[in-house]
């Protein structure tokens, strides 16, 4: 089970080298954020999917990443 506080915290402080992406199970996307981490590109997406999970609520979080539970 994966837990959205722990996902907002290594979005914070780890999405700009994709961490938050391997935890979530997303692990082609954090390959690409650990590629591309030099451009700050990630960093900046990083941002807005901390404020899309920081926004979402526990219900949207475990239907989309702990199908359903």
């Amino acid at each position: 089970m994966k837990n959205r506080v722990t996902a907002l915290v290594l979005t914070f402080f780890l999405g700009g080298i994709g961490i938050h992406k391997f935890y979530l199970g997303q692990s082609v996307q954090g390959i690409f954020y650990l590629l591309f981490c030099w451009t700050f590109i990630p960093s900046i997406l990083a941002l807005f999917q901390f404020i899309g999970l920081l926004l979402m609520s526990d219900h949207s979080f475990n239907l989309k990443y702990n199908n359903g539970f």
